[in-house]
């Protein structure tokens, strides 16, 4: 910490120790509470961004003046140190008081009430906490991830630079582009009904750096998605870890993060004990197979098996014609009301139902579905490998259906089974040859599943032969990579197409021909023409892996002014309706109205 006298003070008040007693000293901060004893004595604890002392009153005249001022006055306090009677060890600064000679009001809370009490912010409501933000920030607890916050990301910048990185920042008006999410638009004044888009991501950008001739490229860029809030995602704006590297491939740009990634743990993350490198790759097929999810916490020890051929014939209808996967719990202690809650947790989360069956002390098959297994027991209990005391979790519907409600399974069985589940750590995997195209939700139709610039895994020949009917889209898998931690998709990349001629072939078979690709992304495909190296890159999202650090379980947390989950800022009262005169001079109509 560099020198933090000011004209206000002399000292911090998380800064004295027994060496400054006897000493004069000046403290500025807020007034967090004030404890009357008697006439002639009250306690006063005065904080700061660095801590808090403890100020003695013992006067009347020092306790009036106290007494007049609200909570989280800005005050001076000027006095005496002095050795405390009953010292704090739980504060830094617990073996000393300070006496004062002078209070000064610098700031007044002019509020008799604050909203909540600021030292237990994090109990009030978050809407409460987001528009008084600026009195939540101020407790010790929240402050600390905005801190932990500024830590990760400056050793994230230092480690890319002693990696050879150069740091280049890009646009951030740029053009609309269709890369998955929708884009937050900005009207151009001087080219009426044009419009600006705030970008999703620097990926365009990046890769013309390569075609540039840059070698080695990053930032911590701000991007930009009109989607909706979840836990692990702040709607409008967030910040990522953009990287790109030239002549390089997937092996290249694991090595990079597998360097730069678990130090940081190390040094700054809740927990003691994380993946070393090389971090395990797991297949996205074998991820959906074996966990349900392509972002599978392997801190939980259960995996999905698969039980169409033994259950779907037992008799019960929701598993007949369908996949039923399985998890096997073993040492099973929970009660038949934390069953039925685990599975109407399921229910709200994945959209479908779980089923089980319990195989109990006596070698009983028991409970939920247990009269259509008891038939076949024998066979159930051989092809599971059951043993007293186990649980058996059941999900059924088509294939990808079957495997995601299992995922949501049997995340909620980790968390509820302390024995299957080692919580205190940091699990790292790569997820590797995801497919190129996915069927699209909304659309019904070919859509690209992850980066449209993606390289796919047989190049040109396997494109040219999907569109010719010989292979099945679907099938097609691309040198595309997440990084996972806990859960959490922390990271996406890929090894990009710089080829021009692949690009078209790729953007063709989702119905965008020749001229959509030149006119959506000119500058990309004009300096592909003119020679670009086999790049690739990915982009570790800094607010979640603050978070996972942080060890907290929203993202809202760690970011030091978040938008709620409806993307709105209650504290700035943003979006806002705006004057007329401004929507004239951009050539706007504004069709909703602002209410009397």
């Amino acid at each position: 910490m560099g020198d933090t006298t000011t004209f206000y003070r002399t000292h911090t008040c998380g800064e004295l120790r027994m060496e400054q007693a006897g000493q004069t000293v000046t403290l500025a901060g807020w007034m967090e509470n004030l404890r009357e004893v008697s006439q002639s004595l009250a306690f006063l604890v005065l904080r700061d961004f660095y801590g808090t002392t403890q100020v003695v009153l013992e006067t009347e005249e020092m306790i009036q003046t106290a007494k007049e001022l609200n909570k989280e006055t800005v005050i001076a306090v000027t006095g005496a140190v002095r050795e405390r009677d009953s010292k704090n060890p739980k504060l830094p600064t617990g073996d000393i008081e300070v006496v004062p000679a002078k209070i000064e009001v610098l700031g007044r809370c002019r509020h008799n009430e604050l909203p909540f009490p600021v030292t237990r912010s994090r109990e009030a409501d978050e809407s409460a906490r987001l528009k008084y933000r600026y009195l939540d920030l101020r407790n010790p607890e929240v402050k600390d991830n905005i801190v932990l916050r500024c830590q990760v990301v400056s050793a994230l910048r230092a480690a890319m630079t002693d990696h050879g990185f150069l740091e280049i920042t890009t646009p951030i008006l740029t053009a609309s582009s269709p890369e998955g999410a929708r884009d937050y638009l900005v009207p151009s004044r001087k080219h009426p009904g044009k419009f600006y888009a705030l970008p999703q991501a620097p990926q365009q950008f990046k890769q013309l750096l390569m075609a540039s001739g840059f070698d080695r490229y990053f930032q911590i860029a701000p991007c930009f998605r009109d989607e909706d809030a979840r836990g692990d995602r702040s709607p409008g704006e967030f910040y990522q870890l953009d990287m790109e590297m030239a002549f390089a491939n997937q092996d290249d740009v694991f090595a990079v993060l597998e360097r730069v990634l678990p130090p940081i743990f190390a040094e700054y993350g809740k927990y003691n004990v994380a993946s070393a490198a090389p971090f395990q790759r797991i297949p996205y097929l074998e991820a959906m197979d074996k966990y349900g999810s392509d972002k599978p916490d392997l801190r939980i020890d259960l995996a999905l098996t698969d039980a169409t051929s033994l259950l779907g014939s037992c008799g019960f209808g929701p598993f007949e014609g369908n996949t039923v996967k399985a998890i096997v719990v073993t040492d099973f202690q929970g009660t038949r009301k934390q069953i039925d809650k685990l599975c109407a947790d399921v229910e709200v989360q994945a959209g479908e139902k779980a089923y089980w069956f319990r195989y109990d002390e006596n070698k009983e098959i028991v409970g939920g579905i247990a009269k259509f297994v008891q038939p076949i027991k024998d066979q159930v209990v051989e092809a599971l490998g059951l043993t007293p005391g186990c649980f058996v979790g059941l999900t059924t519907g088509k294939l990808l259906t079957a495997q995601k409600t299992a995922g949501v399974l049997r995340n909620k069985l980790g968390a509820f089974c302390p024995n299957h589940m080692d919580a205190q750590r940091y699990e790292f995997c790569w997820i590797v040859d995801f497919p190129m195209y996915e069927i699209g939700e909304e659309s019904g139709e070919l859509e690209f599943c992850h980066n449209p610039f993606s390289m796919p895994n047989g190049g040109l020949e396997i494109l040219k032969k999907a569109a010719a009917g010989q292979v099945d889209p679907l099938a097609i898998t691309a040198f595309q990579y997440d990084l996972v931690c806990n859960g959490v998709e922390l990271s996406s990349g890929a090894v990009r197409n710089h080829d021009p001629e692949i690009m078209i072939e790729a953007f063709q078979l989702v119905r965008l021909g020749e001229d959509d690709v030149k006119a959506k992304f000119p500058a990309m495909y004009n300096a592909f023409t003119y020679g670009a190296p086999p790049h690739a890159g990915i982009a570790p999202g800094v607010d979640r892996m603050v978070m996972l650090l942080a060890g907290e379980d929203s993202i809202r947390e760690i970011i030091p002014f978040p938008m709620n989950k409806n993307a709105q800022d209650v504290m700035m009262g943003a979006p806002s309706f705006v004057e007329q005169k401004q929507l004239d001079e951009l050539n706007i109509v504004c069709t909703a109205k602002e209410e009397e």
